[in-house]
């Protein structure tokens, strides 16, 4: 509990740190939302809207003690203010519109990634010397040099685009209204297999041969021999005593890319032209709508700190000697 406990306070301040940063660095760069908001009218917003632009911003002229009391305020009620590409919608609301779509493709994506990835790495190593061993790590490192991105318009255009497989863009058919029926369903579906894909893909060898390193230091502890002395059968061998232990390490980095899901596959999103946070974030980067770079720079963060949490939670229960610290 107290391990808990001191990494819990850790992550508290860690999260303070993201909101301060947060706070300041719009507020030191040269412009600010209200301005950049002005100037994309054109001359058809009267000069002295911009003060009301500034303060539906949250960019006044107040001491800055005072707009960092008011920002932690309206962030602690999930208040991130107006975003500018999409005035006057708040930011809450776009994030929104994004995060559905990013959770369902980039979590299923890194689940299906991270699940095989392992279970490949412990059988490799389990039956080492074999084909499995021997031919799928540097095929799997091979495909994993190349940039995610890059082997999303390679499927795009093979299975989408030459043989007519898969849909080329967007999440669903234009042609469907959202509801939840099989035929929404099915088009959701089949719109994420190519994106979800190239990540699996471009990631499942590093999950892979990260397992298997863990393994072939696990197979060579005593214990194993000892559970193996004892008639244990090989899979309960392989599974509750190797595999279990071997998990740790690839369970930190799970707990990391876990938590970057919310961020998006960036790159990917823009070539399927799937509507997802990463999607939303270049939108806010190009319109220079720094309230939605914020909202989602700390959905972003909030989330990797999340997620670390749960894996120190779930480090407790696979490795006893957490509970002693």
């Amino acid at each position: 509990m107290r391990y808990l406990l001191r990494q819990l306070g850790l992550y508290l301040m860690a999260a303070w740190a993201s909101l301060t940063l947060n706070f300041l660095i719009p507020r030191l760069m040269p412009g600010d939302p209200a301005s950049a908001m002005f100037a994309r009218f054109q001359g058809q917003l009267q000069p002295e809207a911009i003060d009301a632009l500034r303060k539906a911003f949250g960019f006044t002229n107040e001491p800055l003690y005072k707009q960092y009391i008011t920002y932690l305020s309206h962030t602690a009620t999930g208040d991130f203010g107006l975003s500018v590409a999409h005035f006057p919608a708040k930011v809450t609301d776009v994030i929104a519109t994004g995060l559905g779509w990013t959770l369902l493709l980039s979590g299923t994506a890194v689940l299906i990634s991270f699940g095989v990835g392992s279970l490949l790495g412990v059988i490799a190593t389990w039956k080492r010397g074999g084909w499995l061993d021997s031919a799928l790590p540097p095929l799997l490192v091979f495909l994993g040099a190349f940039p995610y991105f890059w082997l999303a318009m390679v499927l795009l255009y093979v299975l989408g685009f030459v043989l007519g497989a898969f849909p080329l863009r967007h999440a669903y058919s234009d042609t469907l209204a959202p509801g939840f029926n099989l035929e929404f369903i099915g088009s959701v579906l089949s719109h994420m297999v190519l994106p979800a894909l190239a990540i699996v893909v471009a990631t499942i060898g590093g999950w892979m041969l990260g397992m298997r390193s863990a393994m072939v230091t696990v197979l060579s502890e005593d214990y194993i021999t000892m559970a193996q002395a004892k008639g244990l059968s090989q899979w309960r061998v392989m599974f509750s005593y190797a595999a279990r232990n071997a998990l740790l390490p690839n369970v930190t980095s799970f707990g990391m890319a876990l938590g970057f899901v919310l961020s998006g596959s960036l790159l990917t999103e823009i070539v399927f032209s799937y509507p997802g946070q990463g999607y939303l974030l270049i939108q806010a980067v190009r319109n220079q709508d720094f309230p939605l770079m914020q909202g989602i720079f700390l959905t972003i963060t909030f989330a990797v700190l999340g997620a670390n949490f749960l894996v120190d939670i779930m480090y407790v229960f696979l490795d006893p000697r957490a509970r002693a610290r």
